[in-house]
């Protein structure tokens, strides 16, 4: 191939990557992941079934909203104080 037509594409595709990457991160600046800390718990539902005539699994989680409780659940039972 022809020196020009490598660095022309090799630019395109460098271009494309650079605008594609601006608009992901202005996209997602508006829509925040997460939720607002406070009291309480946020009740998560994990369902599982086999299909079929078989079983299934249910579950529901609690989590809490407060971020220093939710850190505390991390740190292994016998180094809680």
């Amino acid at each position: 191939m022809d020196l020009a037509l490598i660095i022309a594409l090799g630019g395109g595709v460098l271009l494309f990557a650079v605008l594609r990457a601006a608009q992901s991160i202005r996209h997602h600046k508006d829509s925040e992941r997460g939720s607002d800390p406070g009291t309480g718990y946020h009740e998560i539902e994990a369902n599982y079934h086999s299909g079929g005539g078989g079983g299934g699994h249910s579950y529901t989680f609690k989590v809490p909203r407060d971020p220093q409780e939710y850190a505390k659940t991390f740190v292994p039972r016998n180094k809680r104080k």
